[in-house]
Order: C-alpha cells, then structure tokens, then sequence
C-alpha cells in the first residue's frame, strides 16, 4: 500500500510539472517554475525556503530551472557532514559516496507520522553537479559530473508511527532513506576535489524523476565524459558555455524534485 502511494505521488509530481512545462510552452526538461525541498534534517523548512537558497547561490537558474518542491533531501557522509543548503564542508570529509534521504511531506500534518516503503525502489535518480570548474569565475569545464545513481529496489524507508498502512500513507510522511549499497551507479561517485586556488565551489546534489510517471524500471544514459557532462562545447569560447545536468536530465525525460548543496574548496587559496 505505502509503496503504490509513492509511486502515485512521484507519478502526480512528475506529470504536473510536465503540464506546467507544457502550459508555458517549454520542453518537459525545462519547466518554468520547478523548485525543491530540502533537507530532512531540515524538515521545518518551507519549499520557499529552499528556492530562495537555490536562487541566492544562483543555482537556480544556472545548473536548473525554478521549480516547484516536492521532496526533502539529505545527503549524509558522516553524522557530522551532511549537505545542508550551502554549508561549506572539507573535502577530505566526502571521499565516499552519502547516503540519501528524501521525504515526501505532508505540510498540514506532523513531521513524526511516516510510511514504510517494504524495501521498493521509488523510480528515483540522484545527481551530483559542480558548476563552477574549474573555477567560478572560469567555469570552462562545467558542469562537472561528479556522480548519478538510480535508487534501487533495496532502499527503504526505516521510520514508522503508525501500524496502520492506509492510514499512515493518506495522511503521513512518506520517507526513502537509501545507504550507499542501495544506490546503483550510473557514473560512479568521484568526490569533489576543486582545485588550489580556485575558491569555492558549488556541489549541488539533484533529485530526478521520469516526467512520464512511469514505474518501469529506469536506464538513463551515461554521459561520455564528465567535463560538460559528455557534451561538446567549446572550451575556449569567451560566451562560457556550459553543458550538465539539465541537458543531460531533458535528454533522459526525468523532471527535478529535490536539490540541496554544499560549499568546498581547496586548502590552499
């Protein structure tokens, strides 16, 4: 039951901000008004909240398009390193890949009701993109990729307050909380590692889901190379074209759900 409710939430998100992408005359990957919510540990946050984030650091609309939240996430190296909206962390503290939270939250209720999802995959990708290398202010490779994976059929969720399914998935928070093993990499994780001198850099970690709806298992492609995302652009061209995620998200049919970022940057500046 709470599985078949998830899907049908992820389904409804992706096929009405398709519509809103349709409505505005826009393609299915670039919608006029998408945004995010962020983080679970973070859950008092409003979707506002988040987008005026994403906007302020200008992630919104160089590495994605305004949209509309509908998810929480976190991404978790350690309990003392998690991504949290613009926090600044060491990279010699994100070496492997996070584990990941996303929550579906019903606004009107308390954060404490959730839903077990009895270990099924909810037709999600996550996406790490750096915007700004080799630098921001020379961003000539960007976007760089630094990972996405699918995640799999072995993540669930771990929280419950109520024994009652129907009950708990009409009116409750649905979570997925995903470890590392639970997440089947499409481009393998490389941890950032901005080089010297370069300032800091944006890590802006992406929620996906198919625009369709669909429930079939997801392929999306891998890119070609990481620089740029595997697409051609020229490097040396004084317009500073950039090429990712949102390219590479439009070509696979998938709409944004959730975001979240983290600051890093070399020791030596």
């Amino acid at each position: 039951m709470a599985w078949t409710l998830v899907n049908a939430l992820l389904g409804l998100l992706a096929i009405s901000q398709a519509a809103e992408a349709a409505a505005a005359g826009e393609r299915p990957g670039q919608q006029q008004h998408q945004h995010v919510i962020s983080s679970a540990g973070s859950s008092s946050l409003a979707g506002t909240d988040v987008r005026k984030a994403l906007k302020k650091a200008e992630i919104i609309p160089t590495v994605i398009d305004d949209f509309t939240p509908g998810l929480l996430l976190t991404a978790k190296w350690s309990s003392s390193n998690h991504a949290s909206l613009g926090n600044t962390l060491k990279p010699k503290k994100l070496q492997g890949p996070p584990s990941i939270t996303l929550h579906a939250q019903a606004p009107s209720l308390s954060s404490s009701w959730t839903c077990r999802l009895d270990k099924k995959s909810t037709n999600i990708i996550i996406t790490l993109t750096d915007p700004d290398a080799p630098s921001r202010d020379d961003p000539k490779w960007s976007e760089f990729c630094h990972w996405i994976a699918v995640l799999s059929k072995k993540a669930s969720s771990i929280h419950t307050s109520s024994d009652d399914e129907a009950a708990c998935g009409e009116e409750g928070v649905v979570v997925v909380e995903s470890g590392k093993a639970d997440l089947d990499e499409v481009m393998e994780y490389k941890p950032p590692g901005p080089p010297e001198k370069t300032g800091k850099h944006r890590y802006v970690f992406l929620a996906f889901v198919p625009a369709n709806g669909t429930t079939e298992k997801l392929y999306p492609s891998k890119p070609s190379d990481r620089k740029h995302w595997g697409y051609e652009v020229d490097d040396d061209s004084k317009d500073k074209e950039t090429k990712g995620v949102r390219e590479w998200a439009e070509e696979n049919g998938l709409v944004p759900v959730a975001a979240n970022f983290i600051y890093a940057e070399n020791e030596e500046q």
